[in-house]
């Protein structure tokens, strides 16, 4: 049996994830001229594309945890739905440790945390609903990806 969509808390959701990476962006100050000036390792992306793919990412994230809160109660659940906030808050430190204060040894520390917390969030999901931890599939490949980038980045400059 199918159960009918809580629109107003899936709207909730996606805009309070998609507030988090807004906020994220604001306070990490001029990241789009800070990432202009790096040196760059090979297949770094132009800048424009992350306010491209970031949206979307955020909007699959935010559709997981929605059907991980629509599963029924369990200590399962509530380890999981804790563990996408939690993910998600090391996800808005991330752009401030790097562009905000220019940490990049730190913040390659702060994207290995998210990378490892983002894996088990997506183990937590898949014991619970196998499309949720499918959603988070391409944030994980896009902050692997970032996580190769910040490397990168902290060695080059």
């Amino acid at each position: 049996m199918k159960r009918k969509i809580n629109w107003l808390q899936l709207i909730i959701i996606i805009v309070v994830t998609e507030l988090v990476g807004v906020l994220g962006n604001i306070l990490s100050g001029n990241a789009r001229g800070v990432y202009a000036s790096f040196e760059k390792p090979p297949l770094s992306p132009p800048g424009w594309l992350f306010g491209v793919i970031w949206p979307i990412l955020y909007l699959l994230m935010a559709i997981a945890v929605y059907i991980i809160y629509e599963a029924p109660p369990s200590p399962d659940s509530e380890r999981a739905t804790n563990l996408y906030w939690l993910q998600l808050f090391v996800n808005f430190l991330w752009p401030v440790v790097f562009f905000r204060f220019g940490w990049y040894w730190v913040a390659v520390a702060v994207i290995i945390l998210l990378d490892i917390l983002v894996v088990i969030t997506m183990k937590y999901f898949y014991d619970i609903n196998k499309t949720a931890a499918y959603l988070l599939i391409p944030y994980l490949v896009w902050i692997l990806f970032a996580t190769y980038l910040n490397i990168g980045v902290a060695v080059l400059n």
